[in-house]
This record gives structure tokens, sequence and C-alpha cells, in this order.
């Protein structure tokens, strides 16, 4: 048996958008349903909330990558929470711990989150209305960076940057 491939979904807490939150929550969905695992910062607000609620919602495995080192402000749809007490540097955590990562919606934590995947060789598709950091991030690293243009569109690249890497 093969070990089921980890999606990190990445995008902004507090700042994210009502676009962001409605892609993330489908996109919890579509990754539940194709029996896959969502890891995310796990916190209970923006894009990470919403994907494992998504997730859940579809009877998906969630994992959320806290950066402190209490339970408060962890999501009601996270399963397995795991507590770093490392503040911002668990963005490597979560990057290293994903086999790909979605990046839905852009912010500071986002792009930090983005710049480290594709530093370790993951390939990262960016799903935003912000193409001036997807060209910058495609100009950095055409061969591992992806632009998708909604959820659906996203999937479909998964499954094929999956049967490259297996």
């Amino acid at each position: 048996m093969m070990r089921k491939p980890v999606i990190g979904v990445m995008g902004p807490g507090e700042s994210a958008t009502e676009i962001d939150i409605k892609n993330a929550y489908k996109l919890g969905k579509l990754i539940a349903k194709e029996n896959w695992i969502l890891l995310t910062g796990g916190r209970n607000v923006g894009v990470m909330d919403a994907a494992n609620k998504g997730a859940k919602e579809a009877g998906g495995l969630t994992i959320g990558i806290l950066p402190s080192n209490h339970t408060k402000n962890v999501s009601d749809a996270v399963d397995i929470a795991i507590l770093t007490d490392v503040g911002n540097a668990r963005n490597n955590i979560n990057v290293l711990s994903s086999d790909l990562i979605v990046a839905c919606g852009i912010g500071l934590g986002t792009v930090s989150e983005i710049a480290l995947g594709l530093k370790n060789r993951k390939p990262v598709i960016l799903l935003s209305q912000h193409q001036e950091s997807q060209q910058f991030f495609k100009n950095l690293s055409p061969n591992l960076t992806f632009i998708a243009v909604d959820t659906e569109q996203i999937i479909t690249l998964i499954k094929e940057i999956l049967k490259k890497v297996k």
C-alpha cells in the first residue's frame, strides 16, 4: 500500500479575502474526495480554517501545524494538531511535510511558504488574483511553479504532478 499524498494548502489567515475563503473551502472538499491528506497552518482563521472545514465536510483527514504550544486557536476541523512552539518557523515544517503546496491567496506568510517550497524543490500551485506575485514566482522557478484559475484545475494539476513524482 502506498502512502497517501499530503497536500499543503497555504494562504492568508486574518487577511484572507472572501474569494480566498470560498476557494479554500472548495479545495479542502475536493482534496478529501480524492482521499488525499490535507495539511494547513491549523489555525481557526482564513484559508486554514476554510480548507479544513471543506475537507472535514467531505470526510477527509486534516493535519494542522500550529505555530504555538497550545490548541487555543486551532480550527475545530483539524484532526491532528501538531504543536510546534516555533512561531513562523513552522512554515518550513508545513512545506517539508507536504508533497506539494497550493497557495490559495497571498499574504506575507504565504509568500514565505511559497519561497520555502520552491527552495526545497516542492511543486507549488498558485491560485490568486495577484498576477504580479504569480509572475514573480514563475520567473524564479518556472519548472516548479504552476498557475491555476480555479479549484478544479488545481485537482487536475495535482494529479499530473503526483504521477511525475512517484
